[in-house]
């Protein structure tokens, strides 16, 4: 009597049921990564309640979230249910909820300029060829806080924990224009009163030479220095703002004479400008951010 035997697998049938388990797993994988599309789908008129700034109809606002008014009514019954929209008896408009603010106001808590300015300043790096950093205000005034560095000589230049002059560098010139702070005035006095003894002019003439810098620096949105406090070198910097429109931060960049140009409208001051622009609006300047 035999004894029944198994067919035995083929090489080619063995690599199917591989195939077919492999691509069970991506297709589970592909699944879990899809969320829940209702939630996804209500955000949308969350999003159309944040943009327009003011209550609004129901009709508006499905409108605005290209939904049916029937549907849109279902989600917000339910945004109610939890806080995050308000209704007014009266006119029946929507508006963002006290939850909403909660979340905001969460959501702004954790936002911190230096961790968020990596990226920024690696792409900034890339792009200008050029070291950059982020400096904040510290108790002794503008402190580099974070550099991406490109290499050479300009790192000697900008180290972590430099604290920046703010009447000859790049970066103390923006925090001089644009930061608010009466220990930054008071700063500011005394640097103006040793340049005055250690150049012997006058304190009114340096002050007015100041002005005269600072305003040309609120003309353009962009601070620079050529060579005023390190010979050879040529510095700007931006102003970063947060969601309350204050300045936190600035970004700079710094390069050789004669290969770092600083002009107003060169290729270096716009990608600083439109860095320092980006990071502000990851900090919520101008609307929260998505």
């Amino acid at each position: 009597m035999e004894l029944y035997s198994p067919p035995q697998l083929g090489h080619r049938c063995i690599e199917c049921m591989l195939f077919s388990q492999k691509l069970t797993m991506v297709t589970k994988v592909a699944s879990d990564r899809q969320g829940i599309q209702s939630v996804e789908v209500g955000f949308r008129l969350l999003k159309v309640l944040a943009a327009t700034n003011r209550p609004m109809m129901l009709r508006d606002i499905a409108k605005g979230a290209g939904m049916p008014a029937a549907k849109a009514h279902r989600y917000m019954v339910s945004f109610l249910r939890i806080g995050i929209v308000e209704q007014d008896a009266s006119s029946g408009r929507y508006d963002l909820g006290a939850y909403a603010l909660e979340l905001g106001l969460s959501g702004l808590g954790r936002l911190d300029p230096v961790r968020l300015s990596g990226p920024i300043l690696e792409s900034l790096c890339e792009e200008i060829h050029e070291t950059v950093a982020l400096a904040v205000w510290g108790t002794h005034g503008a402190t580099i806080v974070r550099i991406a560095d490109a290499g050479g000589p300009i790192t000697i230049t900008l180290r972590l924990g430099t604290t920046l002059p703010l009447c000859k560098s790049a970066t103390g010139r923006a925090f001089a224009t644009f930061y608010r702070s009466p220990y930054l005035k008071k700063m500011l006095d005394d640097e103006l009163r040793e340049i005055s003894e250690s150049s012997k002019t006058a304190v009114t003439t340096v002050r007015r030479q100041l002005e005269k810098n600072l305003t040309e620096i609120r003309e353009h949105g962009i601070a620079r220095a050529t060579g005023s406090l390190t010979p050879g070198i040529n510095g700007f910097s931006a102003p970063v703002y947060d969601h309350t429109g204050n300045m936190v931060a600035a970004i700079t960049s710094l390069g050789t004479i004669g290969e770092f140009d600083v002009e107003w409208n060169s290729l270096t001051a716009k990608a600083m400008i439109a860095a320092a622009h980006s990071l502000s609006h990851r900090l919520g300047y101008g609307g929260i951010s998505e």
